[in-house]
């Protein structure tokens, strides 16, 4: 795979924030963004950094024609991510540490593309709470997921507090944040946490393969499936049911795509999506 220069897909995006990629790699290829987390070998999260993982996803809001990102640690790194270093913690710096890192989650919510997260080794702290950004998390049997902040730091992690209830449950939220207990893959998976745990061997393959699904679909209506997800996670069930039934007749319907999907249906052929 060749490494695309992001500035020539984007028109200079990142110049004109005045930033350049240091702790992150980004590829784009065949409809996928590849990020991957490049500070090994525990790709230890700063406000920096984090920032850097923020601007990437946000630059790829108008690009149709990616359908589908991919997060996951370099090949090199001992962890998918040891978490955030202890000077983030500083008062001096807490305070840009956490709006960065509400950038991230931000911006993972914002883009309407399907965020494939892939874990092949510890995810502590503040990278277990990257990975639960993700919309599908892969991971090997090597995977960890621990927020040991409580115990090692007398803090509990603001992003997993929020986040855990809906993914994992409340108990199990509580027994999680509470101990600072760290769980296996295979126990994630049970849990919630993570979609599917794959041999090593395996992950790229099935990586692959589900991201080759997901890019033959048309763009719009994965960001309008993705959205109408999560915003019905804060509303009753009867109200999530009104909500998605008024996005399938007032935007959803009124899509080109979805247009063509009928008349493909009707007429026995493959759909050719135009991405809007």
């Amino acid at each position: 795979m060749v490494e695309v220069q992001t500035d020539e897909l984007y028109g200079g995006e990142l110049k004109r924030k005045g930033r350049e990629f240091k702790f992150i790699k980004w590829e784009v290829h065949d409809g996928q963004a590849r990020l991957t987390l490049n500070r090994p070998p525990h790709n230890y999260l700063d406000g920096e950094m984090l920032t850097e993982i923020a601007i990437a996803i946000e630059t790829l809001h108008d690009v149709p024609d990616v359908k589908v990102i991919l997060l996951r640690a370099a090949k090199e790194s001992k962890s998918f991510c040891g978490g955030v270093f202890i000077p983030e913690y500083t008062n001096q710096r807490v305070f840009q540490m956490l709006d960065a890192f509400a950038r991230v989650y931000s911006s993972t919510l914002a883009v309407g593309k399907p965020l494939i997260v892939v874990v092949e080794g510890p995810a502590h702290g503040g990278g277990c709470e990257l990975a639960a950004f993700g919309d599908m998390v892969i991971a090997t049997p090597k995977a960890e997921f621990s927020q040991p902040e409580i115990k090692k730091l007398g803090m509990f992690p603001p992003f997993a507090t929020s986040i855990f209830p809906h993914t994992i449950g409340p108990k199990r939220a509580m027994e999680m944040l509470l101990t600072g207990e760290p769980l296996k893959a295979e126990e994630a998976r049970t849990l919630g946490l993570v979609n599917r745990v794959v041999p090593e061997s395996e992950v790229d393959a099935v990586v692959e393969k589900l991201m080759g699904q997901i890019v033959q679909n048309s763009a719009p209506v994965l960001a309008l499936a993705k959205r109408t997800i999560y915003e019905g996670l804060g509303m009753s069930l009867l109200n999530a049911l009104k909500h998605s039934q008024d996005v399938f007749l007032n935007e959803l319907y009124k899509l080109e795509d979805s247009q063509e999907g009928l008349r493909a249906l009707s007429e026995k052929r493959r759909p050719q999506w135009k991405n809007r």
